[in-house]
């Protein structure tokens, strides 16, 4: 696999992202779903040695957002992935209609309330982002924020201007930002919308809001585009991962995470020779002590 720098599902930093030109399955020649399988489980053991590295180390923080439309499988690529991970160095947050307390302030504050600490990885399911998404596509949502200014095109350049600037910020002072944007197809929504009805166990999943939103399509997908091309940087990239084949979408979302980590300086603590000279004394009074 490339690395994450080079991946092909890397949003361009020139703000030149076009969602016709993102694929949501993968190509001809990608490994079966099989190989996908124990691609992953390589990339989980990978991962996990990784997080304890990433734990010990203490300098850096890894924040994991992900975004996408209904039925794509943000929930069962995180659990997926991370099912190896030590939960005591990972969190989840998940973030939907904002409360009442919420609205009361900025619309970066919930979210930074639940930033990863240095030594964890953190992920978003779903981000600050929805407020350039489900509220770009409902801007009637935006009366409930009572801002002072909320008209026009220059409002949501202002947005995406505060996001980059916030995420600077953050990379600036050790958190390293991944996102992905799983790019389901309509058609495929619609598919595993149908299979949710036809199996009890899933109707849980299921609202009739999906349906409606689905009405709202291209609004999306505008909207994601624009998103994706404002603000994928350096510093907090953007990756367009193809999401019509879950294994193969859960096997490259998994790489691109192992392979940051990767790239990281990340190393166990080295012990200063004083403290370290004493490990021998500690071992006789361990080994005296039966």
């Amino acid at each position: 696999m490339l690395d994450a720098a080079s991946s092909p599902f890397r949003v361009p930093f020139d703000g030149g992202f076009r969602v016709a030109d993102a694929p949501t399955g993968p190509a001809a020649d990608s490994p079966s779903k099989d190989e996908c399988e124990d691609r992953l489980d390589e990339l989980r053991d990978r991962l996990d040695d990784l997080q304890r590295v990433l734990y010990a180390d203490d300098r850096f923080s890894l924040l994991l957002v992900f975004q996408a439309m209904d039925a794509a499988g943000k929930d069962g690529t995180i659990r997926a992935i991370l099912s190896g991970v030590n939960p005591a160095g990972c969190q989840v947050r998940s973030f939907k209609q904002p409360s009442s307390e919420e609205l009361d302030h900025d619309f970066l504050w919930r979210t930074v309330r639940q930033l990863p600490e240095r030594g964890r990885i953190g992920v978003f399911n779903r981000s600050h982002y929805e407020e350039v998404l489900v509220v770009r596509v409902h801007p009637e949502y935006l009366t409930g924020q009572r801002l002072p200014d909320s008209g026009g095109e220059g409002f949501w350049q202002e947005r995406y201007e505060s996001i980059r600037d916030h995420e600077k910020h953050l990379a600036r002072n050790g958190t390293v930002i991944v996102k992905f944007w799983l790019n389901v197809s309509r058609e495929e929504q619609r598919l595993r919308f149908l299979s949710r009805l036809d199996k009890p166990e899933k109707h849980w999943k299921f609202s009739t809001g999906d349906v409606e939103e689905r009405r709202h399509w291209d609004a999306y997908m505008r909207a994601y585009e624009e998103a994706l091309a404002a603000t994928s940087r350096p510093w907090a990239p953007w990756y367009a991962i193809p999401a019509d084949d879950k294994r193969y979408m859960r096997m490259v979302t998994a790489d691109v995470i192992v392979r940051t980590l990767e790239s990281l300086p990340l190393r166990y603590p080295h012990l200063e020779g004083t403290e370290r000279a004493r490990f021998g004394e500690m071992r006789r009074i361990l080994e005296a002590d039966t």
